[in-house]
């Protein structure tokens, strides 16, 4: 796993638990799978359409004003 032995994993799982604090860890581990599952359900959504549609912007392009005429 990413070149990462046992005891490897053990001792980052330690500092992490030293710096967090054991009551802190289930909401942590809560949040990043919300976000794990929230991006998977991103990802898996077909193609989003960013590209305006023609009708809509012709509805809100401005037309150009006419030069004021001098007589």
């Amino acid at each position: 796993m990413f070149g990462i032995g046992t005891q490897e994993l053990i001792l980052i799982l330690i500092i992490v638990l030293v710096i967090f604090g054991a009551g802190k860890l289930p909401s942590i581990g809560s949040s990043l799978g919300q976000a794990i599952k929230n991006f998977k359900k991103a990802s898996s959504e077909s193609e989003i359409d960013v590209t305006p549609q023609k009708e809509k912007l012709e509805s809100t392009a401005q037309k150009p004003e006419e030069p004021a005429k001098k007589g």
